[in-house]
């Protein structure tokens, strides 16, 4: 039996598919996982074994770039000496810095090598890794950043969720009801923006329109003045920060305003939540522009940039969506059609066949 390691970690865009990996794959093969320190926190002790390799961010500091740059080494040399004795076949990597010295240890030691891209763009790492790796797994055949010379190395899948999310019952809503349940996923990284112009704008919304809100919110003391706000103007909300289960409860939502990571805005999409995308404005390589841009051009969400918002045009795109049925089910059809052949069954024997390629 083939034995798989699953290298990942960082943040929930790299470890959430990297457990969708593992269950499709757990029954066919010996499959463990690694993750560093931060990647450690997006894992369910109780459903998934991992082993911690922790990793030094070389930029993080550049006055510690010597000191990380032995710290690296010293990583490849555990990296390799843990695959040497657990007799590895195949490593695959979601990427991200932390999984350069697993990828340069096997290679080393000719493991074979996959690397997992959901984004639309390819990530610093994953460009590094490509030359040596077999194949790169990926949702988009025009992605972004990669080589001509490695196009033939691109092996499509459909998006890879969760998979308790196929299990879930799909939005079936044709139109916006009278009160109108917005769901607001602001992510980990720039949610000031969301727990503070998003919220001031739904308040001024709910002057006009009957809404209730589901709202992720990361700061504690931003929770406590958001829920006073929503109270003060007598909102029906939900707040939360992070929440697995977050689709059970929202998939009744008639629109959600989100980022675009590739993970949050595949499990929208898969759901037929229409979404209005709002891309980190400084995520790397500009990655959550172009996920959402993929979407746009199938004309299936609402794109506009962070930097392009003010409270007028917000106000007026959102009252445009509440108002204009047409385009909210035009947008809700192109989903269901994007996401009709979105199989967990599909997906998995997609990655068998490939592990199974000589």
């Amino acid at each position: 039996m083939k034995k798989i390691l699953i290298t990942t970690g960082g943040s929930g865009g790299h470890v959430t598919p990297s457990l969708s990996i593992f269950d499709a794959l757990k029954d066919d093969y010996e499959v463990q996982i690694s993750t560093d320190l931060r990647g450690s926190k997006y894992i369910n002790n109780e459903n998934y074994n991992y082993s911690l390799i922790d990793v030094p961010n070389l930029f993080s500091n550049l006055l510690l770039l010597p000191y990380n740059l032995i710290k690296l080494c010293v990583s490849i040399i555990k990296s390799y000496k843990y695959l040497k004795s657990n007799n590895f076949n195949i490593l695959i990597s979601t990427g991200g810095y932390m999984s350069l010295p697993l990828c340069l240890a096997s290679n080393l030691l000719n493991i074979k090598i996959y690397i997992f891209e959901p984004n639309s763009v390819l990530g610093r790492a994953n460009k590094l890794i490509l030359s040596f790796a077999k194949k790169i797994i990926c949702y988009d055949k025009n992605l972004k950043g990669i080589s001509r010379k490695y196009l033939n190395k691109i092996y499509l899948i459909k998006p890879l969720l969760r998979k308790e999310i196929y299990k879930y019952q799909k939005n079936q809503k044709t139109t916006i009801a009278e009160k109108k349940k917005i769901l607001i996923i602001g992510g980990s990284q720039g949610a000031k923006f969301f727990d503070e112009f998003i919220t001031k704008n739904i308040i001024k919304l709910s002057k006009k329109y009957k809404i209730q809100v589901l709202q992720q919110v990361i700061n504690l003391n931003s929770k406590d003045n958001i829920k006073e706000f929503y109270q003060k103007n007598h909102i029906e909300h939900e707040l939360f920060d992070f929440d697995d289960r977050l689709l059970i409860k929202a998939v009744n939502y008639d629109l959600a305003i989100t980022r675009s990571g590739a993970s949050t805005i595949s499990e929208l999409g898969y759901l037929n939540i229409p979404f209005v995308a709002i891309p980190f404005p400084y995520a790397k390589d500009d990655h959550q522009y172009y996920n959402a841009e993929f979407y746009k051009q199938k004309k299936s969400c609402w794109l506009i940039m962070q930097k392009d918002i003010d409270e007028k045009s917000f106000q007026d795109l959102m009252i445009k969506i509440f108002e204009d049925q047409n385009e909210y089910i035009l947008k809700k059809k192109n989903l269901i059609q994007l996401n009709k052949e979105n199989t967990w069954e599909k997906n998995k024997s997609k990655l068998i066949e490939l592990i199974n390629e000589n």
